[in-house]
């Protein structure tokens, strides 16, 4: 039996989301557009990721002329190996320095900077990749990844050690920078849209706005025949609500302490949190210590600023010790349906 209260959230919460995405259409978008150098990262990973190799000369050379450090070129290069492989990478770091080369024989003398020096790491690399993947989904990541991290634990190691402890926090490029390439070379490939996906959310959550990552979307996607034009619709345009689902396993002994603590934290978060949406948890009648939580909030900064509140650290704490497994599920909304009396049953 559906609760009431829910009911009347989840109803606000479609329409209020019905009008942002209608909002978002009538608007277009923010009017910031992608300057001379992010154009260049684009062009430069979308001909790597292809192997397009006279392409890449030319974006290359277009980078540098439009003031591109020559190592923020090569790091392009380097961070591509993960998203394209080592062969197109290293071809693309070959003709780079063909191209240095032949400027410097042509008198041109390219911008250029020390690399950062790489020092040993004695940290626990696998957490602190983790942290940098928390810092570009705004997402909790679960230890291991769940899926892939507990059939494949290596790659799952790969991922957090490396890509994300040692690719990713090199200063050498900014974390949007990154994701312009990351988002660029998957756009110019085939069968990444999940990826893809995945990429375009990190990519906004690093500043990148609706119209420069459209643009990227045409620039990359539209030059090399890749996949992006299909996802723009869905990634990009639609509605900036967050949708998760939460699903908890509680310690027996603190479950009737559990309820109290969600149900205490929910209300405070509805009656204080207009980003809120909805937040409704239930138990699983046939193993009532198995929780489902659906949250749904206006914008990723709602859900930001969700995690800051008072109430959420009281509840996060409290209840540390309580659960013995939390999951947080990325979903997509594919479908509502309402009666159309609801509204009015509600009053």
């Amino acid at each position: 039996m559906i609760d009431p209260g829910f009911s009347k959230w989840i109803v606000t919460g479609i329409i209020l989301l019905i009008a942002m995405d209608i909002n978002a259409q009538n608007n277009g978008n923010d009017g910031q557009s992608l300057d001379a150098r992010q154009q260049s990262i684009v062009a430069i990973s979308a001909a790597t990721a292809t192997g397009d190799l006279p392409a890449l000369k030319t974006s290359l050379a277009t980078g540098l002329d439009a003031g591109l450090p020559v190592n923020q070129a090569r790091e392009v290069l380097v961070h591509l190996y993960a998203y394209c492989g080592f062969p197109r990478s290293l071809n693309g770091i070959n003709t780079l320095m063909a191209l240095l080369s032949e400027r410097k024989a042509q008198g041109i003398v390219d911008q250029d900077a020390a690399e950062p020096e790489i020092k040993a790491d004695t940290t626990d690399k696998y957490e602190k990749g983790r942290k940098v993947l928390e810092a570009l989904t705004k997402v909790p990541q679960a230890k291991p990844a769940p899926g892939f991290g507990g059939f494949a634990p290596r790659i799952d190691a790969f991922l957090k050690e490396h890509l994300f402890a040692d690719v990713f926090e090199s200063s050498v490029l900014t974390y949007q920078q990154r994701e312009l390439a990351t988002i660029s070379a998957l756009a110019a490939m085939t069968g990444l849209e999940s990826q893809l996906k995945s990429h375009l959310s990190m990519g906004a959550n690093t500043g990148l706005t609706p119209n420069q990552l459209t643009q990227v979307i045409s620039q990359a996607g539209k030059q090399h025949a890749g996949t992006a034009q299909v996802l723009s619709g869905k990634a990009i345009n639609a509605s900036p609500w967050i949708v998760r689902l939460a699903k908890i396993e509680i310690d027996p002994n603190f479950l009737d302490q559990y309820k109290a603590a969600i149900d205490e934290h929910t209300h405070a978060a509805l009656e204080s949190e207009p980003g809120v949406l909805t937040l409704y948890a239930m138990t699983e009648e046939l193993h009532p210590t198995r929780v489902t939580v659906l949250e749904i909030y206006a914008s990723a900064e709602a859900y930001q600023a969700h995690l800051k509140t008072a109430h959420f650290i009281k509840y996060k704490t409290g209840t540390q010790k309580m659960v013995k497994s939390l999951e947080l599920v990325e979903v997509d909304a594919i479908a509502f349906g309402l009666k159309s009396n609801l509204l009015q049953s509600e009053k």
